[in-house]
């Protein structure tokens, strides 16, 4: 309440936090939360409390896991679908160890994910590879953390039961005899029989996708439930029958009640009355940068039907609502998945279409590729406005978006813009949706603008040509000083003082 941060994400997790470290012997153990955003908790657990107001503070905890912070964290975390591919590794080093040296014991290895990053495509290539990754992958336990999509029928008395008993030493063992039987039988009736397991399960239990990518499924289960998390994580713990996805339903700020009405509202917040709930609101200043690109964007729409927009699940962060209100059959939200989102962007370029693909500069690193690859080398006119660009504060080094220059203005034909204030940026906003040359980007920083009086519309302004904002005095003989200063992007006023 007195730094602000993910809240609701952590509140949800509160029982299952205490079930793990209760079940598993970390550190050596290793728990890995995917993202980070419900690490709170874990943070409070692992030593952390005396500092946990420090969170998200110059010199302060991080908002999210990190290595150099304490050995619990055994995996530095921010950006999404990572947990994974990071567990499996882990789980395979550590029987390769422990083959090596046989004081070394295999440890598990517990990856929490939300519904959300488990969409993205990394997170199935982790779990496609699970099945086949040799010794060690079964002590790999996945928990799926599901607190906003319908995955699988509702939890009750008779779920929970079924999730108890599927993860019960007696039942894995009884399994494992029938596998062994099965595969003595003639092939067709081994596949009948294992088919009719995956059915078996899968109707009762709704985790047939998660089978078939090699895992065992256990669950719905109810997340808030300690005593039958603690009992389940248990009987998971001491089985090699991996790997192994435990579904876990649980409620975004649960236990808070402002946050439990409202769990959009509470996903990450500002600093706040506990009592009430209101979230303490700054001071009022000029409009952010981010609604200043929404409102010309929609405004241009209405004259341009061409015009698309694409986001990789922050329709509000990149001030996308705006226009899915506006035009909601042009607005396209992809989950998490900045590759697809710049691809299937590709592909309306394509087609005459003029998209938008609105990503923070931190998040279209996870789609170099498909920038280099997609569009640029077939020179399409994707449009990327790249939001959170530069230093952003307490988000911290994971959320920089201080590299965009760089990785993007060395590719051939990429045009860039940067705006020195919001007026520069209405105007780039109009030139980008005006531009069919090729793939274009306007980059612009986190936070509000300087306050000037915004032009009712934006003007297309010519590619390549600066501004020369004040001329210096002339040296003896009439000749011009020997010293240009210039400036892309917001430290215009940092020049102009550095000219003084």
């Amino acid at each position: 309440s007195t730094t602000g941060g993910h809240l609701g994400a952590s509140l949800g997790v509160v029982e299952l936090t205490v079930a793990l470290h209760a079940v598993f012997d970390t550190p050596e153990d290793k728990v890995i939360w995917d993202v980070g955003h419900q690490a709170y908790p874990h943070k409070i657990l692992t030593g952390r409390r005396d500092r946990i107001r420090t969170l998200r503070q110059p010199g302060g905890l991080s908002g999210f896991t990190r290595r150099s912070e304490s050995t619990y964290d055994p995996f530095g975390a921010a950006h999404s679908s990572t947990s994974i591919s990071a567990g499996l590794g882990m789980a395979v080093a550590h029987h390769l160890r422990a083959e090596e040296d046989p004081s070394y014991r295999e440890r598990s290895v517990i990856a929490v994910i939300g519904d959300g990053s488990i969409s993205a495509g990394m997170a199935y290539e982790a779990m496609n590879n699970a099945a086949v990754a040799g010794p060690g992958a079964e002590r790999l336990i996945v928990v799926l953390n599901d607190n906003e999509m319908s995955i699988a029928p509702p939890v009750g008395a008779m779920s929970n039961y079924l999730s108890r008993l599927m993860s019960s030493r007696k039942f894995m063992g009884l399994r494992e005899l029938a596998g062994k039987v099965v595969k003595k039988l003639p092939a067709p009736v081994e596949r009948t029989a294992r088919k009719a397991d995956e059915y078996a399960r899968g109707m009762i239990t709704g985790g047939t996708l998660f089978e078939e990518l090699g895992f065992y499924y256990v669950g719905p289960v109810d997340g808030h439930d300690l005593p039958q998390l603690v009992a389940i994580l248990r009987n998971l713990r001491d089985t090699d029958n991996g790997p192994i996805l435990l579904h876990v339903i649980t409620e975004k700020g649960h236990g808070y009640r402002p946050a439990e009405k409202a769990g959009d509202k509470y996903h990450a917040v500002a600093k706040f009355n506990v009592v009430t709930g209101e979230q303490k609101k700054g001071p009022s200043g000029p409009p952010s940068y981010t609604s200043v690109f929404a409102r010309e964007l929609v405004r241009r729409a209405a004259t341009d039907d061409r015009i698309t927009a694409v986001t990789a699940a922050m329709p509000s962060g990149t001030g996308l609502d705006a226009f899915a209100k506006s035009y909601p059959d042009r607005f396209f939200d992809v989950g998490i998945a900045e590759q697809h989102a710049v691809t299937f962007a590709a592909g309306m370029a394509t087609e005459g279409l003029r998209p938008f693909c609105a990503i923070y500069s931190t998040f279209l690193q996870r789609a170099y590729d498909q920038v280099m690859h997609d569009v640029v080398l077939q020179k399409l006119p994707v449009r990327f406005a790249i939001d959170r660009a530069g230093l952003v504060g307490a988000d911290g080094a994971t959320h920089a978006g201080a590299f965009d220059l760089a990785y993007l203005g060395c590719l051939p034909g990429m045009t860039l813009m940067a705006p020195s204030d919001e007026v520069e940026l209405l105007h780039m906003t109009a030139t980008a949706t005006a531009f069919d040359e090729g793939p274009i980007g306007l980059r612009y920083p986190r936070g509000g603008g300087l306050g000037l009086d915004l032009p009712a519309e934006g003007q297309v302004l010519e590619i390549g040509k600066g501004r020369i904002i004040r001329e210096m005095g002339r040296q003896a003989g009439g000749e011009k000083g020997g010293i240009a200063i210039l400036s892309l992007g917001p430290r215009l006023a940092e020049a102009l003082k550095a000219a003084d």
